[in-house]
């Protein structure tokens, strides 16, 4: 089951990272903007969104459309939701660390999803009660018992305005606990890997769908758990939330809630 979608979510991450392959380090500054203060978006990033949704809707046109760059289009009920580009700002950069995320969505959930990243060459999937792969290859999250001596991920952006107190209150309790903590400044990137291992939980405030969606399949068909910061299930809705191993995550999200 779900064959078909699994295959054009990966040939769809592919066509976006053979764009972005030709435009690493080679960008022309006056095609760079800002969308908002801080946020900015290049010709990488529509090009890269283009091939993607021109490969989705040859495979399957009747679905719908929810790309970073060009909003939506279509049927909600079942719709593919894309960033062409999650690790803009690394990108413009320079600095070699950002992925093209793919993702299907219908009413239930997530249904495929694919996090690539072109630079190393890493393909991660997962599709909907059939597990999650590494490079074709069955991942699981960490085997990390608990929040002591941990490795997180996390991510904190300008756009956090009036919310950096609360972001960082939580930090300062969560510190301490931590063997160590990373912002790499992609979240698609950082769930892809919890998923396959190499952290062993990740927390961030006020993400976008297109940021999670695909991501979020990895840690659920690995074996993590994902919440919000309150401990519900309004983390696609509001963009908030903490997730990791089934050891590090209850422990990882009482910190955060203090």
């Amino acid at each position: 089951m779900y064959d078909a979608q699994r295959e054009a979510c990966v040939a769809a991450a592919q066509a976006g990272g053979e764009v972005l392959l030709g435009f690493f380090r080679k960008l022309d500054p006056a095609t760079i903007t800002e969308k908002t203060k801080n946020d900015v978006v290049s010709e990488a990033d529509r090009a890269a969104e283009a091939a993607i949704r021109t490969e989705l809707a040859h495979r399957f046109p009747e679905y719908g459309f929810l790309g970073e760059e060009g909003g939506s289009h279509g049927s909600a009920e079942i719709r593919w939701i894309v960033d062409p580009l999650d690790g803009t700002l690394n990108f413009v950069q320079g600095f070699p660390h950002w992925c093209v995320s793919v993702a299907l969505w219908d009413a239930v959930g997530p249904v495929v999803g694919c996090v690539l990243d072109p630079l190393r060459g890493d393909c991660f999937l997962a599709v909907r009660d059939q597990g999650a792969t590494w490079n074709g290859r069955p991942m699981r999250v960490s085997q990390q018992a608990g929040l002591d001596g941990a490795f997180l991920a996390t991510g904190f952006a300008f756009q956090l305005g009036d919310r950096w107190p609360m972001f960082n209150a939580a930090l300062g309790r969560v510190f301490p606990r931590a063997k160590g903590i990373r912002r790499a400044g992609s979240a698609a990137l950082d769930l892809a890997h919890v998923a396959c291992g190499i952290f062993d939980g990740y927390f961030e405030l006020g993400l976008k769908p297109w940021d999670i969606a695909a991501g979020a399949l990895l840690v659920q068909e690995a074996g993590g758990i994902i919440t919000d910061w309150e401990g519900g299930q309004t983390w696609f809705a509001s963009g908030s939330l903490v997730t990791g191993t089934p050891g590090v995550q209850p422990g990882l999200l009482t910190e955060l809630r203090g």
